[in-house]
């Protein structure tokens, strides 16, 4: 069936665009918080401060003259990633899991030389992955070295998991998984796989691609079903204290789980997709109105994150 009424829709709860934009984008996301949000090198820098790891940064590339201290700083490096402070969507990142010689390899198998690396820092700060084209700052962070119990499901990417939270309360949350169509990125638009999780426990639920749903991964061939995520409640946790690092009321929570360091925040993002519903088969908006419905809102990220694995669970 590839169809579906707007009834049955709105019987399962499904949270439209025009709907998130006004009734909680614009209403609960302060603007003067977005700055914030939609530049990768503050959002580190604020949730430091809240306890909530990021990946290690390397260095910061600001003005064109920096960008001969790249070749020096790399010199030493097996891996890392090169991202657009203000980048969007995946635009603009690049991630090199190795290196031969004066060549860098991505995780494609893919080589670069490091003059073209250096083009790509050049790129990124005239604006070319920025919102409106504005200059930026180029930012060069540790390689994230995936849990391997997730990383098998993914193909030749990180898989992350993207946690919508409102309110500070984590009310959604799906996995996300790299695909030979995404181009190893783990971005549904580009045919990522994305896996909805049961809030309660991390356990998989449903999983689609193009939204469509699916059991198996298109290119691992490995089933999706029986997905469990370790350090579930603290990822929660984790998500829901950014609510005190941003001011933000509604937004997405993009974590990665690292094989060393465990849980760390990838990015945030002020205006999160709405595919997710589509992931957990199920909508949003009888979540939202739960909390909007609290008569007394709990005050710490550990209760309100206890709360909703209560109150949302499905299994």
């Amino acid at each position: 069936m590839d169809w579906i009424s707007p009834r049955q829709l709105k019987r399962l709860g499904m949270l439209n665009m025009n709907r998130r934009n006004v009734d909680y984008i614009a209403r609960y996301n302060d603007r003067s918080s977005y700055p914030l949000v939609d530049n990768k090198l503050k959002t580190k820098l604020a949730v430091s401060e809240y306890d909530v790891q990021t990946p290690r940064l390397l260095q910061v590339v600001r003005q064109q003259h920096e960008i001969s201290h790249f070749r020096d700083m790399a010199e030493d490096l097996a891996g890392f990633a090169i991202k657009p402070a203000k980048g969007s969507g995946g635009k603009g990142i690049t991630v090199v899991t190795g290196r031969d010689g004066d060549e860098f390899i991505k995780a494609s198998g893919a080589r670069i030389p490091t003059a073209m690396l250096e083009r790509h820092l050049t790129n990124i700060l005239a604006g070319l992955y920025s919102l409106a084209g504005a200059p930026d700052v180029a930012i060069v962070e540790s390689l994230v070295q995936s849990s391997p119990t997730l990383a098998r499901y993914s193909f030749q990417g990180v898989p992350d998991i993207r946690i919508v939270v409102f309110q500070g309360y984590p009310v959604m949350a799906m996995l996300r998984l790299a695909t030979t169509a995404s181009d190893g990125k783990a971005n549904l638009h580009q045919g990522a796989v994305g896996v909805g999780l049961d809030i309660g426990s991390g356990q998989s639920l449903n999983a689609v691609q193009f939204n469509r749903p699916i059991s198996l991964h298109p290119d691992t061939g490995l089933a999706l079903e029986n997905i469990k995520i370790d350090d579930w409640e603290n990822m929660l946790e984790m998500a829901a204290r950014c609510f005190e690092a941003t001011g933000l009321g509604y937004m997405g929570v993009d974590l990665v789980v690292d094989a060393n360091e465990g849980p760390l925040l990838l990015e945030l993002n002020a205006r999160p997709g709405l595919a997710i519903q589509m992931a957990n088969g199920c909508g949003l908006l009888p979540r939202l109105r739960t909390i909007e419905h609290l008569k007394r809102p709990h005050f710490s990220p550990r209760e309100r994150a206890a709360f909703a694995m209560e109150s949302f669970a499905r299994l």
